[in-house]
């Protein structure tokens, strides 16, 4: 599968480069364009090493001392070693791998497939595959809940979300939302917010996953979701824009400039920053989640994605 590409040239000379012990945040921030993945020490504001990921990478989960990427173009699957980049395993799916998610607890991987309505289940120590679950068409977003409970799916043609019960992989229930969600994410409270790229707002579904509680606009093509403060924060792609909102009330707090073309966005494991990958400016910024100013900019490798969680904390 293509996704849209920035008409841009591509970043080259990306190269495994081994990184110094880092005390604090590391981001893992996949870049589809220049086929890699710019490792950042977040604290620092700097990018401490580029890796080589061939097929236009976009999502991505962090596991420990594990990477995880996704490379929609040559339908690959890597696990990395998460301070060299060294490829571990790989495992190449027929048809469309986009979104990702880690279940900790399970040993288990789940991959989305955007051309044939399903997630793959993998093995996390080798990625053999375990078995598929059926979704609505075209899933794109994976979140699996903090308590390990529920696996969620954005099945974007469908416009609608499919909840599986984690441990046992069966279908919970499918519950409509906007108009073709894409990134989703739990809250800490066990809520699910669902951003909806073509109703340009944010469909909220209730801890026990049973029911729609609320929908609040945000900005143009609505991408990602993070939460830190008692807020959440949307990227919208078309706006240049991060959206602010309480999650108690569903009221805009805020609008924040962003890079150009936000997508991919993490919280930081203090719940104080927030940080979003700028696709077309091939940055990352990083926002303070209390006063909602900018801390810092990160150069990355082109085309900077992130589709997923890609924050990891004191790796050593």
């Amino acid at each position: 599968m293509r996704l849209p590409v920035r008409l841009v040239a591509a970043a080259t000379g990306l190269a495994l480069v081994a990184a110094p012990t880092i005390a604090g945040d590391l981001a893992f921030v996949t870049c589809q364009n220049g086929d890699g993945l710019s490792l950042l020490d977040l604290d620092a504001g700097t990018q401490i090493s580029r890796w080589s990921v061939p097929g236009k990478p976009a999502g991505v989960a962090v596991a420990g001392a594990d990477v995880f990427t996704v490379a929609p173009d040559s339908k690959t699957v890597r696990r990395h070693a998460a301070v060299t980049g060294k490829v571990t395993a790989e495992i190449q799916l027929e048809g469309g791998p986009i979104g990702i998610a880690h279940d900790r607890v399970r040993g288990r991987l789940f991959v989305s497939d955007w051309y044939n309505a399903r997630i793959w289940v993998l093995a996390e120590h080798d990625l053999a595959h375990l078995g598929d679950l059926p979704t609505g068409a075209a899933p794109a977003g994976l979140a699996l809940s903090d308590d390990g409970r529920f696996l969620a799916s954005a099945d974007r043609d469908a416009n609608q979300v499919s909840i599986f019960d984690a441990d046992n992989l069966t279908l919970h229930r499918r519950i409509d939302v906007g108009s073709r969600p894409f990134g989703l994410r739990f809250a800490p409270d066990g809520r699910l917010f669902v951003a909806n790229v073509g109703s340009n707002d944010v469909t909220v579904i209730g801890p026990q996953m049973d029911k729609t509680v609320a929908t609040f606009a945000v900005g143009e093509r609505p991408y990602g979701v993070a939460f830190a403060q008692g807020r959440a924060f949307v990227t919208n792609q078309y706006a240049d824009t991060v959206s602010v909102v309480d999650t108690s009330t569903f009221q805009t707090i805020a609008t924040l400039p962003s890079g150009e073309y936000p997508e991919g966005i993490d919280t930081s494991t203090d719940n104080q920053s927030i940080i979003v990958a700028n696709w077309f400016d091939n940055s990352v910024t990083i926002f303070d989640a209390v006063t909602l100013s900018v801390i810092k900019e990160i150069e990355t490798c082109d085309g900077p994605r992130a589709f997923g969680e890609f924050v990891q904390r004191d790796f050593k």
